[in-house]
């Protein structure tokens, strides 16, 4: 099928083009701005922004479409037909879904549950309405993650892996008291309770490394790309980079951030960070991290819709021009991982488009494209 765009403020990788259009065919740009071409469609957008899909690189809404409350479970076809909804209404185009794999933690941290989440993403793909993919997060902890993990890379349904340490006394969670509140919080336990899984943890660092070496070596042999989560120090970012690990997801600081980015790392920051203006659990600002140019993507974390809306935030307080936020969100993940087909409005790429509109002072996606398939479409205002 071919089709044109008409009256589209473009975002291109390097500037915004007033009254543009396009020409998708076959799923795939054609042409920018072509001339004289006679198209079965024409859809004219009223001079709204035309975004590249956003590419999410760390998305944990689902576990929270799979298990509302705790111990409640929904059927995992159901959950993840709405949180594919969900995406297309937020514009994201491309998705991995992130799965920890920490057995201890219980509900969906289960290996057994985690894996079977991982297996019905892939058989639903193929009715969905945008791209969604896999990122398996490993607890370094959990010596019974390894086998599980190593089967599921070879049957081709894991698409990123990261690799988590939240060995209790570093990372993300230095303070033990917060840590245990955490837990108990999260997993509805008792002191005690939280108190014996804290231990585990620590009884099973030691021999965290050789489990770690032996994963990645095998996510390289399959060409998946391996990140490292919460970064604390230097020291970390430098040994994970040895093991071949080429992304650092939330670094804890500024210096620990630029560290990655001197080692030639990409750096994934939260969305969710930039809309509330600080981080849930006392890191830096994300903010803070874009300003002194030590982070190349952002990710919905826990929350879609503010992907698209971080992006807009960061050119309305000056942080960014337009076309420098939106490559935080769509060209920058695609080259993180590989993504050659995607990520920047240019022929020859996929039509993963979002049209943008505003409902009040927050940015929403009217309409969404993937593979230049119209997948989504809302009419604020009634037009």
């Amino acid at each position: 099928m071919k089709y044109q765009i008409t009256n589209a403020r473009l975002v291109l990788a390097d500037q915004v083009v007033e009254h543009a259009s396009l020409l998708i065919e076959d799923g795939r740009i054609a042409a920018i701005n072509p001339i004289a071409v006679k198209a079965e469609q024409t859809i004219d957008l009223g001079n709204r922004y035309l975004l590249p899909g956003l590419i999410d690189l760390h998305a944990d809404a689902l576990e929270k479409d799979i298990e509302p409350r705790p111990n409640v479970h929904f059927p995992l076809e159901f959950a993840i037909a709405q949180a594919d909804k969900r995406n297309a209404a937020a514009g994201i185009t491309t998705v991995f879904h992130s799965l920890s794999f920490a057995n201890a933690e219980l509900g969906l941290r289960n290996n057994t549950m985690a894996a079977d989440i991982v297996r019905a993403i892939h058989a639903f793909n193929d009715k969905a309405l945008v791209d969604n993919r896999v990122h398996t997060r490993y607890e370094i902890t959990d010596p019974t993650a390894l086998p599980v993990l190593l089967e599921l890379l070879d049957e081709d349904v894991v698409h990123l892996l990261s690799i988590m340490d939240h060995t209790p006394g570093q990372g993300q969670f230095k303070d033990m008291r917060a840590y245990q509140d955490y837990l108990q919080n999260s997993y509805q336990k008792t002191e005690a309770e939280t108190q014996s899984l804290i231990d585990d943890k620590r009884s099973q660092a030691k021999a965290a490394q050789i489990r770690v070496r032996q994963l990645i070596k095998h996510a390289h042999s399959k060409n998946v790309h391996v990140a490292s989560h919460d970064d604390d120090c230097l020291e970390k970012v430098s040994a994970i980079k040895a093991l071949g690990v080429h992304i650092s997801e939330f670094p804890i600081n500024l210096d620990t951030a630029r560290h990655a980015i001197e080692q030639g790392m990409s750096t994934i920051m939260g969305a969710p960070n930039i809309l509330r203006g600080k981080s849930q659990s006392g890191s830096m600002k994300a903010q803070d991290a874009i300003e002194h140019g030590v982070a190349t993507c952002l990710c919905s974390d826990y929350s879609p819709a503010s992907l698209l809306a971080a992006v807009f935030l960061l050119e309305q307080r000056g942080v960014l021009t337009l076309p420098e936020a939106v490559k935080l969100t769509s060209l920058n993940p695609a080259r993180a991982l590989g993504l050659t087909d995607r990520g920047e409005i240019a022929v020859g790429k996929r039509a993963d488009l979002i049209c943008v509109d505003f409902a009040g002072s927050f940015p929403q996606a009217r309409q969404t494209w993937v593979h230049g398939q119209p997948v989504y479409q809302a009419l604020y205002g009634g037009v």
